[in-house]
């Protein structure tokens, strides 16, 4: 497991298998978050596995997925509406761990200044730098 810790209620990781989850409880984490699509490669774990798992170890499982590349603002409400309401910390998992940061770094832009996020976002290893144009979006979207 490569479980990059973005602040004090997030981490992200890439593709989880179902061995991994009860490792991921004994660390403390709440929540565990979907954000690949079921079936996307051939040989990822199944996300009804994984989502068995998660509930055997007494985590809150969400599923969000999204493709690769194609991350719309009604992902980013979905995203933001859950981070805030979940147990957390929550470990949100995709592919790479990308899509997980692009997600949370739009929903954190409604309420953080993007040097924050970028900043915590780069000493988790991503680079959402690119990001900046859909972020001040997005902080237009401050509730």
């Amino acid at each position: 497991m490569d479980i990059r810790r973005i602040d004090d209620t997030i981490s992200v990781s890439p593709q989880l298998t179902v061995e991994d989850v009860s490792e991921a409880a004994k660390l403390g984490f709440k929540t565990l978050v979907a954000n690949r699509p079921d079936a996307e490669e051939p040989g990822q774990p199944g996300m009804a596995d994984i989502e068995a798992a998660a509930r055997a170890n007494g985590m809150e499982w969400v599923y969000l997925p999204v493709e690769s590349g194609n991350i719309f603002d009604n992902d980013v409400d979905r995203f933001d509406a859950m981070i805030r309401q979940a147990d957390k910390p929550v470990l949100a998992f995709c592919r790479s761990g990308t899509r997980c940061t692009v997600l949370w770094a739009l929903s954190s832009a409604r309420t953080e200044p993007a040097h924050d996020i970028v900043n915590k976002a780069r000493k988790a290893g991503y680079d959402v730098g690119g990001l900046a144009p859909r972020m001040a979006q997005q902080a237009g979207k401050r509730s």
